[in-house]
């Protein structure tokens, strides 16, 4: 076996492709043997074989541990190997920790790892002590080994009782190796610093379950490796990084300010008396490896040094903990003597310095449209310049006028020092221009508030942004061959752009239009070009942006062919934000129609995309509404045929299409003229849609479908009304079949909406289902025994609240007449109503819910006089001062008093005026107004509007005492608050 398995293995790593293939495909048959394992194991420990013989059958074991191991791994296939057999593997690999070569310490690490996940502790229980005495061995190939496990170890595998015992074997031998720096690598060294953090994020996991033991840990522990730390910061970075084949000295600071974060964040209170010295090691750090960055990431293409081992240790990896701790450090609000005028400004210089584009960027971005945007977006990918703006956006949150007057004076500098530059003949002067201007245009919101407060108290501005916009900005809108430069010229005034006189606004704006215009602008000043288009239309601008509104539309339509991703985005949002100029009076009908082709076109390249969805959406509905001549008519011409065809042809696994396609059918249906939808529109909508509507399963297509028949009701309910299939089916059959379906249907989310649409339909076109009134409303009342969710609920109860608000007695009637499983659907609907009223949400939807209360309560029907409902919890010595979770409530289920119907409506009508106060709509004489009440989608339901004295001496006349009323003798125009409110208050005793 072991000569198959080592002629296997030599042929493995035959240059011949076949040959290879036939050897893998050999070990994969062996793999069916028990002893396979185990002769790999000690093919790996043998020391005479040929180095990558023995890394070959490292590599095949880990995949015998996948595939034969345990049923632990997903791709396991069967026939795991016996008990003794794992038993030697796993002495073999834990073996193989201290071997002499560090691939292999290294290969046998990851592969006992996998094994730790399978069987410790149950089937391993002496891992943690062995691995914790291979440590404590003093060897450095042991150490090395071992400590690669650990990494891996602490941070998926100990549970919460497992890791106090742990840490306090563990930390004290990985301090004594951190401190050991002639015994041990550098990295080995660094990988206690690493496993160090991993242990402070474990210690922080149990700091809830084990309070005490934490704190005392913490108190003991932290303190002895922060001063550990202070020392190894103390030494000079310029040692680690001159005069060296390899930065693996970077590693140690590395790990050492992630961990100096971690802890900030887990347990500050020990930080503190600690945190100006390391910001001031912080400080050091910047200044002593600027040169070291420029150096080899700005000025020379010199590749830079790397590490002694596989992991790469860029520069980068350090600058940006440290960014990110002084950052943390400058938010938290301590260290308020450390923050003066002198350390801001000498973090802000080296922050000015570090966010310079490197040559990588430089070479990336100019090819790459999307990773030169995404460099300056939140949710860009970290880098060094991300960090640095992070933490500017920190100074100036916390020290805004010395952070802003520090501003002044580095870019002063800047400015001057990249002329000298310039004059010298240097080709990389107008890197820290770039970067200052990108610096200070991070902050721009910040920095604009601040100097229109300062101006406002007659202050003099803290910085002359007028004298970059006028004097510095204009030169380098025309610097071709510094495209980058030239670019965020524009974007940088369009920050600002609340700074510049009208006239030299329009003149900033045509300039960045004519870059768009251009064929042979270059990629990054394109988009930065589009970018300040973008701020200029989005900003306050005191200048018409109607007259270059169409130039920048015609500009911005071949975008939406050639770009993708982040892109296309900024394009879509520019496209977005120009059709709100004037409600896209200024459109023609030619700009509409390629408008259209466009975004249809980037719709079937992106369908699947949620965020091109909505973009596309809100465009959508400002074509659809746009004011212009012909317009509107124009978009549902050119897109309503193919939207309609692709809802009818969407396959089931695709159901994004007709979601998206619905949706941007409701947004011309929301931007139609009141004058109705247009003749034919819902005879073309509607064969497709209902055919969807029948077949559809997935919850967002169902509410598409349901909010886009919603607004075909608001709009041109004749429409629906008028339409049938050739069959004779009409519109509102089909409308009805849909609410039927919803309602029985078991998934809730489909109908959350459903309730807006009945309402509606009662509204509009009550009279045309009125015959099928009564079967709706006995399906609404069977479905509430049912819901769930208390959205759900609230769309099944409002629509009552709106019948009883309108034709109360009849309703009360119906409902009187309804069973269901021996409840009558009054007795439903009304304890549905009061356990679900409070969490009711949006203004119309409460209101005609306080409305129907009142109306229930006012009725005095005897069936409601009668009527027991749930009241207020019953808080005891169990729930009181305690959050209630899940499993607590199984255990012991919250008890509720039971009230009378109309005491608990009282409470609730009280409640709700409680919290919205006097009703904005009381009369000037302080009496009632009978005024419409706007529904959330603008529909306005003529009901009286209330104010809270009002609504109380409406309803005072009725006092019911546990189903017993009596009357309240007062009089209106003899009471007073005080009076009305103390007899108010004796009604909920």
């Amino acid at each position: 076996m072991a000569s198959q398995i080592t002629e296997c293995l030599v042929a493995s790593l035959n240059p011949d492709p076949n040959a290879r293939l036939a050897a893998e495909l050999k070990l994969s048959e062996l793999f069916a043997f028990p002893e396979t394992g185990s002769t790999l194991s000690q093919l790996i420990l043998t020391q005479n074989a040929d180095i990558s013989l023995r890394q070959s059958a490292s590599i095949v074991l880990r995949k015998y541990i996948r595939e034969q191991w345990s049923p632990y791994f997903d791709s396991f296939k069967g026939g795991a190997p016996s008990v003794e057999i794992k038993a030697q593997i796993r002495q073999n690999v834990f073996q193989g920790l201290s071997d002499r070569d560090r691939k292999i310490r290294s290969q046998c690490a990851n592969t006992l790892t996998s094994i730790a996940k399978s069987d410790w502790p149950d089937e391993y229980p002496d891992l943690l002590s062995s691995l914790i005495n291979l440590l404590s061995s003093g060897s450095p190939d042991s150490v090395h080994g071992a400590m690669q496990v650990f990494t891996d170890f602490i941070k998926s595998d100990l549970t919460e009782d497992q890791i106090l015992p742990v840490l306090r074997q563990l930390l004290p031998v990985l301090l004594t190796i951190l401190g050991s720096k002639d015994t041990y690598s550098t990295l080995t060294r660094a990988r206690t610093v690493s496993v160090f953090r991993q242990c402070i994020t474990a210690l922080f996991m149990v700091k809830d379950q084990h309070p005490q033991a934490t704190k005392e840990a913490a108190s003991t522990i932290l303190p002895v490796w922060l001063e550990a730390f202070q020392v190894l910061l103390n030494v000079d970075p310029k040692l680690d990084v001159t005069n060296t084949n390899n930065w693996d000295g970077l590693a140690i600071r590395i790990q050492v300010f992630k961990t100096l974060d971690k802890i900030l964040v887990t347990f500050p209170r020990t930080m503190e008396p600690y945190l100006e010295g390391f910001l001031t090691a912080s400080l050091v750090h910047l200044q002593a490896l600027q040169a070291t960055f420029t150096q080899y990431y700005l000025s020379s293409s010199e590749a830079a040094p790397g590490s002694s081992e596989d992991e790469p240790i860029e520069l980068p990896q350090l600058i940006c903990p440290i960014l990110d701790f002084a950052s943390a450090v400058t938010r938290g609000g301590k260290t308020k003597g450390w923050f003066n005028i002198d350390n801001i400004g000498a973090f802000v210089a080296a922050i000015f310095n570090f966010v310079q584009m490197t040559n990588e960027d430089e070479e990336t971005w100019a090819h790459n449209a999307n990773a030169f945007l995404q460099q300056e977006d939140d949710a860009a990918s970290y880098s060094v310049r991300v960090a640095g703006f992070d933490f500017l956006g920190s100074l100036v949150d916390r020290n805004l006028k010395q952070t802003t007057r520090v501003f002044q004076l580095v870019v002063r500098q800047v400015i001057q020092s990249s002329h000298q530059q310039r004059e010298a003949g240097k080709q990389d002067w107008w890197r820290p221009l770039e970067a200052a201007l990108a610096a200070v245009g991070s902050q721009a919101v910040a920095v604009l508030e601040y100097i229109e407060d300062e101006e406002d108290s007659g202050q003099q501005k803290p910085i002359d942004i007028e004298y970059l916009l006028s004097d510095i900005i204009p030169s380098i809108l025309h610097l071709l061959q510094h495209p980058f430069l030239q670019g965020r010229g524009f974007v940088f005034a369009s920050q600002y752009a609340k700074l510049l006189p009208t006239t030299l606004a329009g003149q900033y704006l045509d300039t960045a239009l004519q870059v768009i215009e251009a064929a042979e602008a270059g990629i990054p000043v394109k988009i930065s070009a589009v970018k300040a288009v973008h701020n200029f239309f989005q900003g306050d601008a005191e200048f018409s942006l109607a007259i270059l509104a169409p130039r920048v539309t015609k500009g911005l339509g071949p975008f939406l062919y050639i770009t993708s991703e982040d892109t296309l985005s900024l394009v879509l949002e520019t496209l977005s934000v120009v059709l709100e100029v004037e409600k896209a009076k200024w459109l023609t009908v030619e700009m509409a129609d390629s408008l259209v082709l466009a975004l249809l076109e980037v719709w079937y390249k992106n369908n699947k995309d949620p965020i091109f969805h909505s973009m596309l959406t809100d465009i959508f509905t400002n074509l659809a509404a746009s004011h212009a001549l012909g317009v509107h008519e124009t978009v549902v011409r050119q897109a309503l045929p193919p939207l309609t065809s692709a809802i009818a042809s969407a396959k089931e696994n695709e159901p994004w299409i007709p979601e998206s396609a619905i949706e941007f059918i409701t947004s011309f249906i929301e931007g139609s003229p009141g004058t109705g939808l247009g003749e034919g529109f819902f005879a073309l909508v509607a064969p497709s849609l209902f055919k969807c509507l029948g077949e559809a399963e997935d919850r967002d297509v169902l509410q598409s479908g349901i909010s886009c028949l919603t607004a075909i009701i608001l709009k041109d309910s004749n429409q629906l009304i008028s339409w049938n299939d050739g069959n004779g089916r009409s519109g509102l059959d089909y409308t009805l079949t849909l609410i039927a379906k919803t309602l029985e249907s078991p998934d809730e989310f489909g109908g959350l909406v459903i309730g807006d649409l009945i309402i509606h339909l009662l509204r509009t076109v009550g009279g045309s289902i009125l015959p099928v009134l009564p079967q709706l409303l006995q399906a609404m009342i069977d479905r509430m025994t049912s819901a769930k969710t208390a959205t759900f609920l609230q769309s099944l109860v409002i629509p009552f609240a709106f019948l009883i608000n309108n034709q109360r007695d009849t309703v009360l009637s119906l409902l009187e007449g309804m069973t269901v499983a021996g409840r009558s659907g009054l007795d439903i609907l009304v304890q549905t109503w009061c356990e679900n009223g409070e969490t009711f949400h949006g203004f119309w939807q409460t209101r005609i819910s306080i409305l129907g209360l009142i109306q229930l309560f006012v009725s005095e029907h005897p069936n409601l006089q009668h009527l027991i409902v749930k009241g207020d919890i019953i808080v005891n010595d169990t729930n009181k001062n305690v959050i209630m979770t899940r499993s607590r409530t199984r255990k012991t289920p919250t008890e509720f008093t039971s009230i009378p119907f109309p005491v608990k409506a009282l409470k609730l009508i009280l409640r709700d005026l409680q919290s919205r106060g006097e009703s904005a709509t009381t009369s000037p004489q302080g009496g009632p107004t009978t005024d419409n009440i706007e529904s959330d989608d603008g529909v306005s339901i003529h009901a009286q509007a209330l104010s809270g004295t009002d609504v109380v001496f409406y309803l005072l006349p009725f006092h019911f005492s546990m189903g017993n009323r009596t009357k309240i003798g007062l009089k209106k125009k003899n009471s007073t608050k005080a009076s009305w409110r103390t007899s108010l208050r004796s009604c909920l005793t």
